[in-house]
């Protein structure tokens, strides 16, 4: 009851601090309308500029948090170009481009994405026009102000962007910079360098919109190579793991089976073995013999459970939101031995799947203590659910420890292969196989300024009786 509280309390929060930006537009629009009327803009530009605002909206590249349009483009073009009504009004068009784009994402979480992105692009707009408004001389804005008001429009929008995730999420701003923003600088580096080109060559000739159009065209090229690039990286890396997981399942599939019988065996003479024919000192060495066998069962049990769990399906629909809610609770007792924070962020979507809760509940337990062992004291470990492009329900496990090596990503899923002192090396190669046998996909999508690891799974899908 209370992380529904708390994800309510968050919602509530992103819709207030979303009209508050629609708000302080409203109020330096306002305060500007006499600017307005003295310097009207070209009725041509202004819808040039709109139009170009939807369509450079829909195509989006998804991020780890969030996504990515090419909109920066077009608003830094505005911010010069237009006077601030109408700067305003372009911002405010990502809303019918958005949901153009996302209109089945949009019916499962509402309007905050329209709101949320509409009143960012709005309130950076305003704030970057009433600057160019100050600079212009007369209806002119040299090359250095010009280059000032895009670059302001664009903190103005990383800085609107870090506190909306910051409210919506509970994390830290410098978190959510940290995981996604930063990592986003030569974009926005981009959508300064196209911006100033537009802002040049829009100047109400004919010529001038076939060039602002051509830099729109080659901006939209880039983003889909960029996608593209990232869809391949993210399936050739899952292929590769996957590859890899089912080498080593078989080969270890081929050793605990022969080892089996031969412990099988072993375990069978142990047991004929009359202790009260033995002294002590044999007797000794009968027991330590005997645990010493027991120990080599149970490793070669966990190292086939890791190959080919054996998985029973749950009749009934698995809870992912409840399923992360109850991994935190269970884990509390570990993360406060480090100070270790646990924040948690529901998804309102329906992230139910078929699966078997007790497999399940163990690949959540091997990650969330992974993610507190990899997390540094006084540090952080983020729970998410949601679901994915493809429609897939997925929890996610994030901390801010140091990540994973390029040396070290590849074995990740491998037996016996850990970073931790003292650690099995079975965890993560164990979680691995049984996301496999649920038909899913255990994800690492980390950087070396923390990992994350995504279980992703089929969403479960009510039977007709027969």
């Amino acid at each position: 009851m209370q992380l529904i509280k708390n994800d309510l309390r968050r919602l509530l929060a992103g819709y207030a601090y979303a009209s508050g930006l629609l708000g302080a537009a409203l109020l330096v629009n306002l305060s500007l309308l006499g600017y307005d009327a003295a310097h009207p803009d070209r009725v041509l530009d202004v819808l040039y500029l709109f139009v170009a605002a939807v369509l450079l909206s829909m195509p989006v590249v998804r991020l780890q948090q969030g996504t990515l349009s090419l909109y920066g483009i077009i608003g830094g073009a505005a911010v010069v170009l237009a006077n601030p009504l109408d700067a305003t009004i372009i911002g405010l068009a990502t809303a019918i481009g958005l949901a153009a784009s996302t209109s089945i994402a949009l019916r499962r979480r509402g309007v905050w994405p329209l709101l949320g992105n509409a009143a960012i692009c709005a309130g950076s707009n305003a704030l970057a026009a009433l600057l160019a408004a100050q600079l212009r001389v007369g209806s002119y804005l040299p090359f250095a102000p010009r280059l000032a008001v895009i670059l302001t429009m664009i903190v103005a929008q990383i800085a609107m962007v870090s506190t909306a995730f910051s409210i919506r999420t509970g994390q830290s701003i410098p978190n959510v910079l940290r995981q996604t923003l930063l990592q986003l600088l030569a974009s926005y580096a981009y959508f300064a360098l196209a911006a100033l080109v537009i802002s040049y060559v829009l100047d109400g000739t004919p010529l001038g919109y076939v060039l602002a159009t051509i830099v729109c065209v080659l901006a939209l090229a880039l983003t889909d190579t960029i996608a593209g690039r990232r869809v391949r990286t993210g399936l050739e890396s899952e292929l590769s793991d996957a590859d890899r997981h089912l080498v080593h399942s078989r080969a270890v599939e081929g050793v605990v089976h022969n080892l089996r019988n031969h412990m099988a065996t072993a375990q069978a003479y142990l047991r004929e073995i009359d202790t009260r024919k033995l002294d002590d000192v044999d007797r000794e060495s009968l027991e330590t013999a005997t645990e010493a066998a027991n120990d080599a069962v149970a490793v070669l049990h966990s190292l086939a459970q890791g190959a080919t769990p054996k998985v029973s399906f749950s009749p009934n629909p698995v809870d992912l939101n409840e399923l992360a809610a109850r991994a935190i609770g269970m884990a509390r007792p570990r993360a406060r031995t480090k100070e270790v924070q646990l924040g948690i962020r529901e998804s309102a979507a329906d992230v139910k799947v078929r699966a078997d809760p007790l497999l399940l509940r163990e690949v959540m337990t091997n990650l969330v203590n992974n993610a507190i062992d990899a997390a540094p004291d006084g540090g952080r470990v983020d729970l998410s659910t949601g679901r994915r492009a493809n429609g897939s329900p997925f929890v996610s496990v994030a901390d801010n420890g140091p990540g994973v090596t390029d040396d070290h990503r590849h074995h990740l899923f491998e037996p016996h292969f850990t970073t931790k002192e003292g650690g099995t090396g079975l965890g993560l190669f164990m979680s691995y196989g049984i996301v496999r046998e649920h038909q899913g996909q255990l994800i690492y999508e980390g950087n070396r300024r923390g990992a994350v690891f995504t279980v992703a799974l089929p969403a479960f899908v009510n039977e007709p009786p027969q």
